[in-house]
């Protein structure tokens, strides 16, 4: 059986997550993976897991930037343990305007994403960051880009188009949503049998929902950015447009350069607001959970907020769909947090959904919805590593690959 080592490299704000699956004769074998977060913070950790998930490597070092983050990745890689890898996939939150396929990275093409970082700023820039870093330390590996807007290009031009002079159109501004590869491992999972008519909501420290039609996405959540929907860990979700200019007039009356008000204001609602803003606590579900428990009023409101939002969204996708044959639950909280899915659930036995309370006393992989509900309910884990293999090894096939690539794939 020929080896084919793909590395996958998907980088958030403050972590760089990785794995090398074997592609080889249409295998896919999951060999190692791991993780470096806590980028910038005093509480940094690295770590891997063998093929079998047992931890092979479990330290705290210091990571003040992404620089050191990424060289304990490129030593572990080229220590010798691994194979080296053949191929290299990209997760890509957004490419900008002009770029809406997967497809293999050129120097042109990193330029290009970098220069609509804007668009995701809490993600681009350490992904451009890796990606010329890649290019550098395996000369000749293909490398390519995995976009999470990709799953979304299906939606309709009255979805897709904002309510904006044209102007700011013509500069790329419009509905691209996220969490597509996410998304896209759902449909994956759920072959041969994709309902009609399916919702899937990916809550985690970023949330987002989308609404799928025979398994096309019809509408998300997300909007030019991934600030805009629902309510998440730090970002603020859908506001009104003049909550935004109040805040902004706000920080210029401090004297300011515009740059640093837009800078000061993207910080408020990317990494300020949301479950925590609300909360004043946390932006993590878990500490929010101990703390209801405890009466604290804020965490209630950020919770709740979070529940009612969610909520919209259903009923809005369900009346958007004609109906609804499935919802997914997936992501951390998604998976993990069995209040927050009884929650949102409870109130909408008017659109079908009615959950069973022992069934959804899990986590992880289930199927949480009554015996008698018209809605199946289910808890489907993400598979985002592996469809970015996927997409790696059909690009591959498409795209001009190194002779040597060549006699590997075939």
């Amino acid at each position: 059986m020929a080896s084919f080592p793909v590395l996958v490299l998907n980088s958030g704000s403050s972590s760089i997550k990785f794995c090398i699956y074997d592609a080889g004769d249409g295998q896919r074998d999951k060999l190692f993976e791991g993780a470096v977060d806590g980028i910038g913070t005093d509480l940094g950790k690295f770590w891997m897991k063998d093929r079998d998930g047992k931890k092979i490597v479990d330290e705290t070092p210091s990571l003040p930037n992404r620089a050191v983050a990424f060289s304990l990745v490129s030593d572990a890689l080229h220590s010798g343990k691994f194979p080296a890898p053949a191929a290299i996939g990209h997760r890509t939150v957004c490419g900008g305007p002009g770029i809406s396929e997967n497809q293999i990275i050129t120097p042109e093409l990193v330029d290009e994403i970098e220069s609509y970082a804007a668009l995701a700023p809490l993600h681009t820039p350490i992904a451009v960051y890796i990606m010329r870093q890649a290019l550098k330390l395996f000369p000749g590996v293909p490398n390519f880009a995995v976009l999470d807007t990709y799953f979304h290009r299906t939606m309709s031009e009255l979805v897709k188009a904002m309510p904006i002079p044209a102007e700011f159109v013509a500069m790329g501004v419009r509905r691209y949503g996220y969490h597509g590869i996410s998304y896209e491992s759902i449909i994956h999972q759920l072959q041969p049998d994709v309902p009609q008519k399916l919702i899937v909501a990916h809550l985690g420290n970023g949330a987002s929902i989308t609404a799928i039609r025979d398994g096309k996405c019809v509408d998300t959540s997300m909007g030019l950015t991934p600030t805009g929907g629902i309510i998440s860990g730090t970002r603020t979700g859908d506001i009104d447009p003049g909550v935004v200019l109040f805040m902004l007039n706000k920080i210029a009356e401090t004297g300011v350069s515009a740059k640093q008000a837009a800078d000061k204001l993207e910080t408020l609602v990317s990494k300020k607001s949301g479950l925590l803003g609300v909360s004043e606590l946390s932006n993590d579900m878990r500490d929010l959970r101990d703390a209801i428990k405890d009466g604290n009023a804020k965490a209630r409101l950020a919770v709740d907020k979070f529940v009612w939002t969610l909520q919209k969204w259903i009923g809005g996708f369900v009346a958007e769909l004609g109906g609804l044959d499935m919802l997914v639950f997936t992501g951390g909280i998604g998976e993990n947090d069995i209040a927050s899915r009884a929650e949102i659930c409870t109130g909408l036995e008017a659109l079908g959904i009615k959950l069973d309370a022992a069934h959804n006393n899990v986590r992880g992989e289930a199927t949480i919805s009554a015996e008698d509900s018209l809605v199946t309910v289910r808890v489907i884990p993400p598979a985002e590593d592996l469809m970015i293999v996927n997409h790696v090894m059909r690009l591959l096939t498409e795209q001009p690959a190194p002779a040597k690539l060549e006699a590997q794939i075939a």
